[in-house]
């Protein structure tokens, strides 16, 4: 945070030089190019740590395998209490006036 703040603080004084310094020149530029890339590279600072996290494992990895001969998909939630979601496949629509 501390390292975003500040280069923030940076930008803003790049635009604010940018505008109030005359002759306009090549550091005007400079100061342009500093405020219009400041952000990016203070977001990109600002999201690197220092060490690699930890990667995340799937909840999934953690679970018993199911049953051989699979599961009846309208069963209740096993012990783990992880609930699956399947589609069935479409149904073609009943007659609403009956049998013709």
């Amino acid at each position: 945070m501390t390292k975003y703040f500040t280069m923030m603080a940076i930008r803003v004084a790049c635009f604010v030089l940018m505008v109030v310094v005359q002759p306009y020149s090549w550091y005007t530029w400079l100061f342009a190019v500093g405020a219009i890339f400041l952000p990016y590279v203070a977001v990109v600072i600002a999201n690197v740590t220092a060490a690699p996290a930890e990667r995340a494992v799937p909840p999934e990895r953690a679970l018993t395998a199911p049953p051989a001969g699979g599961a009846d998909p309208g069963a209740a939630p096993t012990a783990s209490g992880v609930i699956r979601l399947r589609e069935s496949t479409p149904q073609p629509p009943a007659d609403q006036d009956g049998a013709r």
